[in-house]
């Protein structure tokens, strides 16, 4: 594998480039600083990205990259999205079963529940770094999906299954995470629905929220009259509730990452995709996967 570094082309290449974004850029805001930031890590990637253009030895971003340097079986891989310096195992779905084409393979899986063999009542810092067995049920972890989904455009498949054995899933042309500083938060659209129904754009635009980092919408309203009316609030906690973290809105309409049962229940705490089964029926399976869009597909 090669590892790349900066010639001293590059180095002034990014140099001159630094220094005219400066000249026209006042940082008056933290917008601007961190618009800035932004800028400065893309330029950081040019040599990078120009050499990968051109050189297939180049370290992988995503599963997509492994799938065009040959590798086509699933498995545990190891990619980089910000450069040779950011490993991430991740298990790659290169759609090598015997119900899938070759188009649709390549997905990058950032989250699975099948059997409930791993606990997903975590708290923050497990959620952000990530937990589980990948061949099995695990959550990839929020900073890695930011380092993944930052750069390029991303879409997510959902797939579930129930106890009864039927299979449908949920896509969306668009899935990205914002940095922690900005609560992980999710946005995702572009809905096709492949008779799961959309259970996932009522949580867009949601910061993530564990049972210990409470970041949703959620909250009871009580009133009281003693000599006037006043209002109280009191936070619900919805990961609390659910038993593991997620984009809560207030609540849900998703849980993957409630509580593994077995089918119906009369709860709403469990592996829940609403708009399938409702949201007292906890799914057999659910697997979150996303996919680099490709320059002609936008």
């Amino acid at each position: 594998m090669k590892v790349l570094s900066y010639s001293k082309s590059d180095t002034l290449l990014l140099t001159f480039l630094v220094l005219i974004f400066f000249f026209f850029c006042r940082l008056s805001s933290v917008t601007e600083v961190v618009n800035m930031m932004k800028f400065f890590a893309l330029v950081l990637m040019l040599p990078m990205l120009v050499h990968c253009a051109t050189d297939e030895d180049c370290v992988p971003v995503d599963c997509e990259d492994l799938y065009k340097n040959g590798t086509t079986q699933n498995g545990i891989y190891t990619i980089y999205p910000v450069g040779p310096d950011t490993p991430i195992d991740v298990y790659c779905d290169m759609g090598c079963t015997e119900d899938a084409g070759s188009s649709d393979g390549q997905w990058t899986v950032i989250q699975r529940r099948m059997d409930g063999s791993v606990n997903f009542y975590r708290p923050w810092d497990q959620y952000k770094a990530g937990f589980g067995d990948k061949n099995g049920e695990h959550w990839l972890g929020l900073q890695n999906m930011f380092l993944i989904t930052w750069s390029a455009k991303y879409e997510l498949k959902v797939e579930m299954e129930d106890f009864e054995h039927a299979k449908v899933y949920a896509k969306y042309s668009t899935f990205s995470v914002d940095p922690e500083t900005d609560g992980y938060k999710l946005h995702v659209d572009g809905f096709i629905n492949g008779g799961a129904g959309d259970s996932l754009s009522y949580h867009n635009s949601m910061n993530f929220s564990t049972f210990d980092k409470d970041q949703d919408l959620m909250y009871y309203q009580y009133w009281y009259y003693y000599w006037y009316y006043y209002y109280n609030y009191y936070n619900y906690n919805c990961a609390e509730n659910q038993e593991g973290g997620f984009w809560y809105n207030s609540c849900f309409s998703a849980s993957p990452n409630g509580i593994y049962k077995w089918g119906g229940t009369s709860l709403t705490n469990g592996v829940i995709w609403s708009t399938w089964k409702g949201q007292t029926y906890s799914l057999k399976s659910i697997v979150m996967k996303i996919k680099r869009v490709s320059l002609d597909e936008l």
